[in-house]
């Protein structure tokens, strides 16, 4: 899905920090927790926004940026992603660039039950599409995330040349992109993720090379308040 931008990006005041030199650095944002009392699993459900608890996530993360040299911000375009992103932009005076590249990973299951007794893991019917962990067989194949995810960053590291750019995205997308530059597998035990809610995995770039990689949360204090996400 091609990139869109939302209202037009207001000058930035002077940031406090920069990035030296050709050095850029493009932020991937976590969203903060999702009011979903019904525990569903979303995807790329609409309707589904930020809780009480995820809009202080999304505050925090902002915080932490905020001396940031912070240029551009784009977003996912599901309601979570872009209510985290708005905390961001609004602290930098910026607009939102919404790019479905972006967007959480497309889900066979979306829609149903998680957890509890009407979990659909429970029911015969779906067991089919759950045959093949390494594509996976209930959704959209990880190469294709990570596919989308890498051509997202090159433009957005492109747009921020020289600065720092924030992308609001989700756990699976943000982690099979981290796995592809890391040169792991593709393929994972979701539980061993390491992206939690609202918070940063940044890339560090020197002109166009791939330094390193750093992990912050933010939002750390709040995670034992959260629920568990489930379509993250």
């Amino acid at each position: 899905m091609p990139a869109t931008s939302t209202t037009p990006a207001m000058p930035a005041e002077a940031a406090v920090s920069e990035v030296p030199g050709d050095a850029t650095v493009v932020h991937l944002l976590r969203h903060g927790e999702v009011h979903n009392p019904d525990g569903i699993l979303y995807g790329r459900l609409s309707g589904y926004h930020l809780s009480e608890l995820g809009g202080h996530m999304a505050t925090l993360a902002a915080e932490h940026l905020q001396s940031h040299d912070v240029v551009h911000v784009a977003s996912s375009p599901l309601e979570r992603a872009v209510q985290t992103a708005r905390a961001v932009a609004d602290s930098h005076h910026l607009g939102i660039h919404l790019d479905g590249r972006l967007i959480e990973a497309g889900n066979a299951f979306e829609g149903l039950p998680v957890a509890g007794g009407a979990s659909f893991l429970r029911d015969p019917r779906h067991w089919a599409k759950l045959v093949d962990p390494i594509r996976p067989s209930w959704g959209e194949a990880y190469i294709s995330i990570a596919d989308r995810m890498l051509a997202a960053v090159d433009d957005v590291r492109a747009a921020a040349a020289g600065h720092e750019a924030v992308m609001v995205s989700h756990q699976l997308p943000i982690w099979t992109l981290r796995c592809r530059l890391e040169g792991r597998r593709l393929w994972h035990d979701p539980r061993r993720r390491e992206c939690a809610l609202a918070s940063l995995t940044s890339l560090h770039f020197h002109g166009t090379t791939l330094d390193s990689i750093t992990y912050v949360e933010p939002a750390k204090s709040l995670l034992p308040r959260a629920s568990a996400g489930v379509g993250a």
